[in-house]
């Protein structure tokens, strides 16, 4: 008959430090993992935060405590916070926005074909597959929650 090719689970997810974390080996990152995941339900699903919000506040709270940090060093005499120059070459900003013009016509193209054209089909298939995205991303975040939970019961 068939031999039988016998894994181990740890194995199975990769025999590394994510296997570690998802089999309760590393208490630590676990724990981290579990705690960090269900603050990020709670912050996002329960409390009807969004990501441009978050992402939004994040870097608002960066610009003030970098503000405070330089104010401070300067009446403590210390050294200025270590801040790169941020500049952007005018090259690239031409590079990207050629790479952008590309595919900004190739989607009025499309939605002109939907439009003018007529394009029943592909107008059925934009509007299926935008709402099973729509689905999928909105439930996206309460997809691992459970999962988390009960694996570490």
């Amino acid at each position: 008959m068939g031999e039988s090719h016998r894994c181990s689970v740890h194995l199975a997810l990769g025999g590394g430090a994510v296997a570690d974390v998802l089999l309760w080996k590393n208490w630590f990152g676990s724990a981290a993992l579990l705690i960090g995941s269900t603050a990020l339900w709670l912050l996002f699903e329960r409390a009807g935060y969004n990501l441009l919000s978050f992402i939004s506040n994040v870097l608002l709270l960066l610009v003030v405590i970098l503000f405070f940090w330089a104010k401070s060093a300067l009446l403590l005499n210390r050294p200025l916070p270590p801040v790169p120059n941020l500049d952007i070459s005018e090259e690239s900003v031409v590079k990207g926005a050629d790479e952008m013009r590309v595919y900004v016509n190739r989607a009025l193209s499309i939605v002109h074909d939907i439009a003018i054209g007529g394009n029943l089909g592909l107008f059925v298939q934009i509007g299926f597959f935008g709402l099973v995205g729509d689905i999928l991303y909105w439930k996206f975040l309460q997809l691992p929650y459970p999962g988390i939970y009960w694996g570490s019961s």
